[in-house]
């Protein structure tokens, strides 16, 4: 079933049918002032922080799973009867009500039609601004004047800090006001407190937040939540809408919403706009300030078009045309947007994110920067620096980096027990990405803190995270787990060995032998080229089971992932990284990965593991605590699929690498949506397997590592357009049906423009390639050579 299509001229997925299979949803603002809508307007806002600085409310867990909101009622004077701009809350019925939603890059446009009357709602939050426009316009589609009513509404958080708002009621009831002066809504919360917008968030601090309406006199205004709705009554019954007059209430404690009135005549024929302001800060100051310089209609339509040629122009980066129209919409608009989103806030507020993480996650954070690097290269040098600074002298890092509140050289190292065996091993993938994009191989030499004490070059960072896992290995030298590999759900042991971590170690290895010969550190480059022989001779000891490889083994000696093991036989994860890291010799490769093809290849992705966990005790694998075929339990864990399509690339199987692609690639369930449920657009952190009664269902959208390795597998392995120190890379790795592509690259500032075609119907390997007319020697583009703009031909044969 399909509820929408891409649009990719004005880069927006338009729902047309709004009673989709889950609320689909689109981020506005940045990280200092973020929000999130959904197609039925529902959603939240936040300041700096999901967790402490949440202004707006959501009732987490809910269904539907995206109220309240942010809502235009409007009612009809002459019949009573009323509706919302958005389908939802009230819900008319679809055979009377039409509705579409356009979600855009940080902008979202909800349109309706409904008794005669036309609405079209735009909501965005300014570049650089801690305000948000809410714009209306109605018209009249009618043969007769109507007499309109149209109410805001959106419900403002007690407290700030979610867990106060939500579970410390005996408090949170009892501090917020709410009035109506000159023209703007006033909440406040803790108002006897000195207000300072500048102030760390924390719980003991004044909050205030305001609303305006612009376009018509305000002939009502409701701040008490209760009074709007009235007794026994919620979002899809208003009682102040029912009776078509706000009761001017001010919320004194209980709980505060953000409500104005105009009143409307429209002729036949007639359309009004209405623009509701609504943003965080003293009403008296800033609330007035902003509103008299922002507050008009032709403002806020410029500041609009600045947002979107903002936004659109980071998008740019890369434009490809392939035979797959679902990969072009991915490529081209939403895989990078959920990539650009993702890194803006790692994991910290969505739909189901309620605050749990806040702040960076440090891997996770740090793997974001691969989906970004082109598009927004200085953006991605200061995550990467940030995170650089999160990494502890003694190679490990702390677990979440709060960039608002981060002291790099006085952070508190976790305690021994706490270490992570994987955090500072996603540098090696990382920091040669942006290394590649930019050219700057001095970034290496930069000098940065450590999170808790010392300083070092960035190369002298990576040393110390080899070092870290070289530090700590088991009674078979390969690296322990720790309190967790990659997997969270992985209970070794301290000093139980993950295979995953090996061959980590091995890559990055490798990677800082190749820094060190270009900086001619010779001994550096024979310490690390030394250490990776002794890791060969172990990984092939005792890693290799005949068909795969193993999982990891125990701090007792027991060895996971083995024909001998009934449950989790197969680890998606070391198959694939053993070719990724080069550890797996060219036998191994093929035979691994031809095990994950025939036991964790499915329709929907490749399951993580299987068979799935369910006699295993929890302190092995607490993956056993989910149900079978769901994230780490024989679940798709989508984060991994990029790895599996990266191998199959590698080894030159490209029919098997887009087979896995298309398999996980939101687009292609478009038509389909009923399996995926989610939004068709972006990226879920996991998919219900074959092992599950509903296979293809996928869950927590948005913000997962899913997002940065899905664009990076498509575009530098798939595609084959990979950066490097020394210039651009071509090496494409197709399906063998596929007679070519185009790609336009933007790189160092110039413009290359890419052609391949594939005469032979083969799936890799480059025969030709020209730059400008001039046949190159091989399939690096180098940097030295190009020009403003650039057209090379690639033939494949």
């Amino acid at each position: 079933m399909q509820y929408g299509y891409f649009d990719d001229e004005a880069k927006e997925y338009v729902i047309t049918r709004p009673d989709t299979p889950q609320s689909w949803s689109n981020y506005l603002g940045s990280t200092e002032y973020g929000a999130i809508i959904t197609n039925n307007a529902g959603g939240y806002g936040f300041y700096k922080s999901g967790a402490r600085g949440r202004f707006l409310r959501l009732r987490f867990n809910n269904i539907p799973m995206d109220q309240p909101g942010r809502y235009f009622y409007l009612r009809d004077a002459e019949n009573g009867d009323y509706w919302s701009a958005s389908w939802q809350p009230v819900g008319k019925p679809l055979d009377q009500y039409e509705s579409t939603c356009r979600h855009g890059t940080a902008y979202t446009v909800m349109t309706s039609r409904y008794a005669g009357m036309a609405t079209e709602a735009t909501y965005f939050v300014p570049l650089g601004q801690t305000f948000e426009y809410w714009r209306l316009k109605i018209s009249n589609e009618s043969e007769r004047p109507r007499q309109i009513s149209a109410f805001s509404f959106c419900e403002f958080t007690n407290q700030w800090d979610t867990f106060q708002d939500q579970v410390n009621l005996q408090y949170s009831l009892f501090i917020v006001r709410g009035e109506y002066n000159d023209g703007l809504l006033r909440i406040a919360i803790h108002d006897n407190l000195t207000s300072d917008d500048e102030a760390e968030l924390k719980s003991d601090m004044s909050s205030r937040a305001w609303m305006a309406l612009v376009g018509a006199p305000v002939v009502g205004y409701d701040t008490s939540q209760g009074d709007f709705l009235g007794p026994y009554r919620s979002y899809h019954n208003p009682l102040v809408v029912e009776q078509g007059q706000c009761t001017n209430s001010n919320a004194y404690g209980d709980n505060a919403c953000g409500t104005l009135q105009a009143d409307l005549t429209l002729q036949p024929g007639e359309s009004r706009e209405l623009l509701i302001m609504m943003g965080i800060g003293e009403a008296r100051v800033v609330g007035q300030q902003t509103v008299a310089e922002f507050g008009s209609l032709a403002r806020a339509e410029a500041e609009l078009q600045k947002l979107k040629e903002s936004w659109h122009s980071k998008l740019g980066s890369l434009v490809v045309e392939t035979p797959d129209e679902e990969l072009n919409h991915t490529i081209n608009v939403w895989g990078l947007y959920n990539c650009l989103i993702t890194f803006a806030w790692s994991r910290a507020a969505s739909l189901v994110y309620n605050g749990e993480r806040d702040g960076l996650g440090f891997r996770d954070s740090v793997q974001d920067i691969l989906g970004v690097a082109a598009a927004i290269p200085e953006e991605a040098q200061a995550r990467l620096e940030l995170m650089l600074t999160g990494q502890l002298a003694n190679g490990g890092a702390i677990p979440i980096v709060k960039p608002f509140d981060h002291r790099p050289g006085f952070e508190v190292p976790p305690n021994p027990e706490e270490y992570r065996s994987d955090d500072c091993l996603w540098f090696f993938n990382a920091v040669p990405a942006f290394v590649g994009e930019t050219g700057d191989m001095d970034f290496y030499l930069k000098v940065l803190p450590y999170a808790d004490e010392g300083e070092d070059t960035v190369l002298g960072h990576l040393r110390r995270a080899l070092e870290f896992n070289l530090e700590r290995t088991g009674r078979n030298n390969l690296p322990c787990g720790l309190s967790a590999d990659w997997n969270d759900c992985l209970r070794l042991g301290y000093y139980g060995e993950s295979l995953f971590v090996a061959f980590q170690l091995r890559l990055g290895l490798t990677v800082y032998a190749e820094v060190a010969a270009h900086f001619s550190q010779d001994e550096e480059v024979a310490w690390a080229l030394a250490h990776r022989d002794k890791l060969d001779v172990y990984i092939q000891r005792y890693t290799w089971d005949g068909d795969w490889f193993i999982w990891a083994i125990g701090d007792d000696g027991t060895v996971y992932g083995t024909k001998a093991y009934e449950e989790g036989q197969v680890y998606l994860n070391t198959q694939v990284w053993s070719v990724i890291s080069g550890a797996a010799t060219p036998e191994q490769a093929e035979r691994c990965l031809q095990t994950v093809a025939e036991k964790l290849a499915t329709p929907y992705g490749l399951m993580l593991s299987a068979p799935p966990f369910v006699k295993t005790p929890i302190d092995v694998m607490r993956a056993v605590v989910f149900n079978p075929g769901i994230k780490e339990n024989a679940g798709i864990f989508n984060h991994t699929q990029g790895w599996g399509v990266m191998a199959e690339c590698m080894m030159g199987h490209g029919d098997r690498a887009y087979e896995y692609y298309r398999a996980s690639m939101p687009a292609a369930y478009n038509g389909r949506s009923e399996i995926r449920q989610m939004e068709p657009y972006v990226q879920g952190q996991t998919t219900y397997s074959i092992y599950s009664p509903r296979p293809g269902n996928t869950r927590t959208a948005w913000l997962t590592g899913a997002a940065a390795w899905s664009y990076y597998s498509a575009t530098q392995y798939i595609l084959g357009l990979r950066p490097e120190a020394a210039g651009l890379r071509i090496d494409p790795c197709i399906p063998s049906a596929w007679d070519g592509f185009k790609a336009t690259r933007r790189f160092r500032g110039c413009v290359v423009e890419v052609t391949v075609t594939n005469p032979d119907g083969v799936c890799r390997g480059v025969k030709s390639l020209t730059l400008n007319g001039e046949l190159l020697a091989d399939n690096l583009v180098p940097a030295d050579k190009l020009a403003e703009h650039n057209r090379v031909e690639v033939v494949l044969g």
